[in-house]
């Protein structure tokens, strides 16, 4: 499906977006655009990748002209670009909403304008029944995402908008796991929000897998949720001992707008969701399911499952959680 193809990916100087791109150019793509603000990350990608096949495209989502002449010509869009970091949205919520409410209003107008073929929105976990700005910001991306492909003529466009949500990604940049690492290494005491909090889990690998497997699969309209195991904080904090230093421990509280237990499919959510294999989708409540029966072969119906939360999943045991850890620092470093 990628081989050939020309790739835009908004956001492409973030971790996800470089993991991407080297995956990407290993199946043959034509080229990959880079399409971010940072104009230092940029630099700093072009020098790490040193390849033909990437361009590199300063721009903003939220200037849509200039987003309209990057996605001239692309095939495939992975929407990667975000504000993201949940207490700065907390304090400036209206610019949450210009880059990851108004920005992917823009590139779904440039994408239906440009006639890309697939186009596929990178969510999170928060967007499910949020308690921050953040949260409500990236539910809004997807209910976008969702309806966008209402308004295609099937006759003029070959455009699909499909969206992912899927937990953190181990080790990813401003997670908890390299910040834990760094206080470890460095002798210093690691800062608890609360001993029972849990999140999903997801490797960088797994991240892409369940990124490419679901751009190929995904016919519009849905929400791709991947199958996860969990951990706690104090997991976290045991394996960190365990591969560095005990350098001991403090509670702090739960910061405002963070939850206790993250969810990737509510309550409310279930009925519309399906299990395809190791992943579930959410589709609209309008989706008609003998179509859904037609588009998916090996779909069934949940009937085991109240909501998907990270409290109700079965837990990464403690090796395994520290082999992952040693595992993406590796891969951090490289």
């Amino acid at each position: 499906m990628f081989e050939g193809k020309k790739i835009l990916i908004t956001g492409g100087t973030g971790s996800l977006g470089q993991a991407l791109s080297e995956r990407l150019l290993k199946l043959g793509v034509d080229s990959i655009r880079i399409f971010s603000r940072n104009e230092s990350k940029q630099v700093e990608m072009e020098s790490k990748f040193d390849n033909e096949k990437l361009r590199f495209l300063i721009g903003d989502i939220r200037d849509l002209p200039r987003l309209e002449r990057a996605l001239e010509d692309i095939d495939i869009v992975f929407h990667a670009a975000a504000l993201k970091h949940v207490p700065l949205i907390e304090y400036n919520p209206f610019e949450g909403i210009k880059t990851n409410i108004i920005g992917t209003q823009n590139l779904i107008d440039g994408c239906i304008k440009q006639n890309v073929e697939r186009v596929v929105g990178i969510g999170t976990d928060k967007a499910v029944s949020p308690l921050n700005a953040y949260g409500a910001t990236k539910q809004l991306m997807e209910k976008l995402f969702i309806t966008a492909n209402n308004f295609l003529n099937p006759d003029k466009h070959r455009t699909k908008f499909i969206t992912l949500r899927y937990g953190n990604v181990l080790s990813s940049s401003n997670s908890v796991v390299p910040k834990f690492i760094s206080l470890s290494k460095s002798g210093k005491e690691l800062k608890i929000t609360d001993p029972q909090m849990t999140r999903f889990s997801i490797t960088m690998n797994e991240a892409l897998d369940f990124i490419l497997d679901s751009a190929k699969q995904g016919k519009g309209s849905e929400i791709f949720v991947p199958k996860l195991r969990a951990y706690s904080v104090m997991d976290v904090k045991n394996a960190i001992f365990d591969l560095y230093s005990d350098t001991g421990f403090t509670i702090t509280g739960i910061r405002p707008g963070e939850k206790m237990h993250e969810t990737l499919i509510s309550n409310d959510e279930i009925k519309y969701a399906w299990d395809l294999n190791d992943k579930y989708i959410v589709f609209s409540p309008f989706m008609d399911t003998k179509k859904i029966k037609e588009n998916y072969s090996n779909i069934k119906e949940i009937t085991d499952l109240a909501k998907y939360s990270s409290d109700m999943v079965q837990k990464i045991p403690h090796e395994e959680l520290k082999n992952r850890i040693s595992e993406t620092e590796i891969r951090n470093k490289d």
